[in-house]
């Protein structure tokens, strides 16, 4: 069972389904990691949790201080746990869920978000491997979904190649494992 780490509804519980096959929730080492970079942006932001699964992310920065989060995932059962979540945490008011398939179409969605968060899964159902951060990060940038000062985060497997592109600056990398969290934010001349 995952847990709220910090903040306003610490301590509590994450609803998760059994199987793995179905979500692989972010690991609460990475997870504490990451708030630990992210705290300063958090209070008063808006916040994009792409590939939401039960939502984890995006729960651990409302309790944080983010005044919205966003949830965008296509999975049925990801979605009930996750509407179950943030019911129970009481962050109905200042939260919203949609589903979607990400990579083809967020023209929906009600930018601008001060940090988006992406954690997609790394392989198909048939167990190749996916690359996803990059054509994540051409849909952010094609629907202008980031704030002036936002950063984008992607969690992904540390063998996917993603780098810097003409739009994106790759402006930290962290790795824990098989697993990196890479920070973008825009290119200083990208049309955003």
């Amino acid at each position: 069972m995952l847990k709220i780490l910090a903040g306003s509804a610490k301590g509590r519980n994450i609803k998760t389904p059994d199987n793995p096959r179905v979500v692989r929730p972010i690991l609460g080492r990475i997870k504490k990691s990451l708030f630990d970079i992210l705290t300063p942006r958090l209070p008063g932001c808006r916040f994009l949790d792409l590939y939401a699964g039960t939502g984890a992310v995006g729960l651990e920065a409302l309790s944080r201080g983010a005044v919205h989060a966003s949830f965008v995932e296509r999975d049925a059962l990801c979605l009930k746990f996750l509407q179950e979540n943030i019911t129970y945490l009481g962050f109905d008011k200042s939260a919203d869920i949609v589903r979607a398939n990400i990579t083809e179409n967020l023209s929906f969605m009600k930018g601008p978000f001060n940090i988006i968060f992406m954690g997609p899964p790394y392989k198909a159902e048939d167990r190749s491997p996916l690359a996803l951060v990059h054509p994540t990060l051409d849909s952010i940038t094609k629907n202008n979904l980031l704030a002036f000062d936002g950063i984008v985060v992607a969690q992904h497997h540390k063998k996917e190649p993603v780098d810097s592109t003409p739009e994106w600056n790759m402006v930290r990398r962290e790795v824990y494992g098989d697993i990196s969290v890479s920070f973008f934010k825009p290119v200083v001349n990208a049309t955003y």
